[in-house]
């Protein structure tokens, strides 16, 4: 079964990028759609960002449009998630997500598999 490792959080000044990683093993990923999602504490769980398996297609979550880039290497079994231009309400715990369907999704319950997060920390 697939796992999924999330890496590249870490602490940011306001107005900084990272770029976070999440790597799949046990086996390829590139017939399913992937997904990142963040979680504060107090905080519901948040959409930010999807992609289709061929990488044609991409939806964000309105808080993150125009900052956020979610892309995905499929020969590396990887799915990025750029961030630029970070405030402080971007800090969470960042989760990566595989597909349960053939299509995206923008809610928790459209993917079966979450890695274990990637902090990320703005400060201000």
């Amino acid at each position: 079964q697939v796992q999924l490792v999330e890496s590249g959080g870490g602490l940011v000044q306001t107005g900084g990028s990272l770029r976070l990683s999440c790597a799949a093993s046990g086996r390829t990923f590139s017939s399913y759609a992937m997904g990142w999602f963040r979680q504060a504490p107090g905080k519901e769980r948040e959409f930010v960002a999807t992609i289709n398996w061929t990488g044609n297609f991409r939806k964000y979550g309105d808080s993150v449009k125009g900052r956020f880039t979610i892309s995905r290497d499929n020969a590396k079994n990887t799915v990025y998630l750029q961030m630029n231009n970070l405030n402080p309400e971007d800090t969470a715990l960042y989760y990566c997500a595989k597909g349960a369907y053939t299509g995206t999704s923008s809610t928790e319950t459209g993917y079966d598999i979450w890695g274990q997060g990637t902090q990320v920390t703005v400060s201000s």
